[in-house]
């Protein structure tokens, strides 16, 4: 059955959806971009979502569409009428449509493109066997904070780390890890639990936010710090989070196991903590 989804203020069978050739987001990646995980039926963490589009919106001076204050209300009917179980909402913002230009338009309408995906986000095979992960370097541009449609490099990158049979890559500057190509990415060692710091060089993860505010709670010891190439590798454990693997294993990195080389207790730990708070607050 045809999906229904959504483009500047209509619902459309999927095959019916169109834009512009002459819209931004296809000419220049001049767009924005939300995935809001769907477990149950219910959306997980909209708020928060919803909260780093505005920031992504402002950050790039780029108008909210106007149907703004909607969006909860379009996301659910979405997944009503696709009868999304689990899966995903992805939405798309771009700066809307003008004649090719590097100078961009101030008087135009937003283009909005919203769509599901179903998907099993519970029973990935990884979160029993764990992510065999690559290092790549970090060759993104330096406004990683903001969630673009630049996506080209990190898309290399999972091609990269399929390529050597791995799951992921893991991309790293002046020897210290950044972030997966579309996750935030952790180590842990003895009861400390690693992550980057938040600045311009990651992504702001949503999942990230809620996981350290779980572990805060569990009395587990979080250090928001970069870590290093040879961490990594000496590290008892790792995972990354992301709104669609909550929270998943690393065990192994360039080839090094991680720790016993399975899935260990604190990751194990967090993904269940964490997918029980979502449920539970779902929405």
């Amino acid at each position: 059955m045809s999906r229904i989804v959504y483009v500047n203020g209509q619902y459309f069978p999927e095959e019916e959806a169109s834009i512009s050739i002459f819209d931004r987001g296809f000419l220049m990646a001049d767009a924005v971009y939300e995935v809001t995980s769907v477990l149950d039926g219910k959306l997980l963490e909209f708020e928060g979502h919803l909260k780093r589009l505005k920031r992504s919106l402002s950050e790039l001076n780029m108008p909210e569409p106007s149907v703004f204050n909607d969006l909860l209300e379009i996301h659910r009917k979405l997944v009503n009428d696709n009868q999304v179980e689990q899966g995903g909402v992805y939405l798309q913002v771009t700066r809307g449509v003008a004649d090719r230009d590097f100078v961009y338009p101030k008087d135009v309408e937003p283009t909005l493109v919203i769509f599901t995906q179903s998907k099993d986000i519970l029973g990935s095979p990884l979160v029993n066997s764990g992510m065999k992960v690559i290092s790549i370097d970090d060759l993104r541009w330096g406004r990683r904070d903001i969630k673009t449609v630049q996506l080209l490099y990190p898309s290399m990158g999972k091609m990269m780390a399929k390529a050597a049979d791995c799951d992921d890559a893991w991309m790293v500057e002046d020897g210290y890890v950044t972030e997966g190509t579309s996750n935030n990415a952790y180590i842990v060692v003895g009861n400390k639990i690693i992550t980057r710091e938040l600045s311009n060089d990651i992504l702001h993860g949503i999942t990230r936010a809620s996981v350290l505010r779980y572990a805060k709670e569990a009395q587990m010891i979080v250090e928001e710090r970069s870590f290093s190439v040879d961490e990594v590798k000496s590290a008892d454990e790792a995972f990354i989070t992301s709104a669609s693997t909550f929270v998943m294993p690393v065990v192994e990195f360039d080839g090094v196991l991680i720790g016993t080389g399975k899935p260990g207790n604190v990751s194990k730990r967090l993904r269940e903590i964490y997918i029980e708070e979502s449920r539970n607050k779902a929405i």
